[in-house]
C-alpha cells in the first residue's frame, strides 16, 4: 500500500462499519453510525494538524500550551452522501469551514459531472478534508480534488468508510498527492460499480430514500 493511503483499521471503526453493512440497520442508526466513524477516521485524519505554543492560564500557573495553528480546518462533503459525514468532522473541530461540491453519475458512462462548487475563501490556505462514503470507481473523488484544486486548494486530505480497490488506485494514480484515508477495502466493484460487499447506496440509506 502506497504511503500517502492510511487503511484505518480501528476495532471500533471496524465493528460499526459491520454494522452499517447490515441490511437491516434503519436510516436514524445508519446516519449516526455513519458520523460516529468520521468523529474516528477524523482523529487518525487530522493528526498532523499544525500547532504552536501560545500562553494558557492554569489555576496554579501561566503555561505555553500547544493549540491548533493557521487557517481553519475546510470540510468539503460530496453532496449527497457526504453531507453524512459533515457532523463528525464538526464534533472534532467544531470551527471548521464546510463547503461543497455537488457531482451526479451518468448511468451509461459511470463518470461524474459538476452541478454545484462552494468552497471556504481562501481555500489555499486551509487543510482540506474531502469527505464522500464510498470510494467506488473513484471518478467523483478525482473531479472534486479536480474542483478543489483549480480554486487553489493545496493540502487535500480524502476519506472515505469504504473502498473498492479500483477506486483506491485511480484516486491515487490521479492525485499522488493527497493522503487517503479509508475504513475499509473491500473486494472488488460489480458490473454495476457498485462497491461489493460494500452497503448498498450510501446517500439513499443515510436519508431513507430510493
Amino acid at each position: 500500500m502506497s504511503e500517502n493511503v492510511f487503511i484505518l483499521n480501528h476495532p471500533l471503526i471496524q465493528h460499526k462499519i459491520s454494522m452499517l453493512r447490515d441490511i437491516h440497520t434503519g436510516t436514524n442508526e445508519f446516519r449516526k453510525l455513519i458520523e460516529e466513524i468520521a468523529t474516528l477516521m477524523g482523529y487518525e485524519a487530522l493528526r498532523d494538524l499544525p500547532v504552536e505554543d501560545v500562553p494558557v492560564t492554569t489555576p496554579i500557573e501561566e503555561c505555553m500550551s500547544p493549540m491548533i495553528t493557521g487557517k481553519k480546518l475546510a470540510i468539503v462533503p460530496i453532496l449527497r452522501a457526504g453531507l453524512g459525514m459533515v457532523n463528525g468532522i464538526l464534533a472534532l473541530v467544531p470551527s471548521a469551514k464546510v463547503g461543497h461540491i455537488g457531482l451526479y453519475r451518468d448511468h451509461v458512462t459511470h463518470e461524474p459531472h459538476e452541478y454545484y462548487c462552494k468552497l471556504p475563501d481562501p481555500i489555499e490556505l486551509r487543510t482540506i478534508v474531502v469527505l464522500d462514503p464510498m470510494l467506488a470507481t473513484g471518478g467523483s473523488a478525482e473531479a472534486a480534488i479536480d474542483f478543489i484544486k483549480e480554486h487553489g486548494g493545496k493540502k487535500i486530505k480524502f476519506m472515505a468508510i469504504i473502498a473498492a480497490p479500483e477506486g483506491l488506485a485511480r484516486l491515487q494514480k490521479a492525485h499522488p498527492d493527497v493522503q487517503i484515508y479509508i475504513g475499509h477495502l473491500d473486494r472488488e466493484l460489480n458490473e454495476n460499480k457498485y462497491i461489493c460487499p460494500g452497503l448498498g447506496d450510501a446517500g439513499d440509506r443515510i436519508f431513507g430514500t430510493k
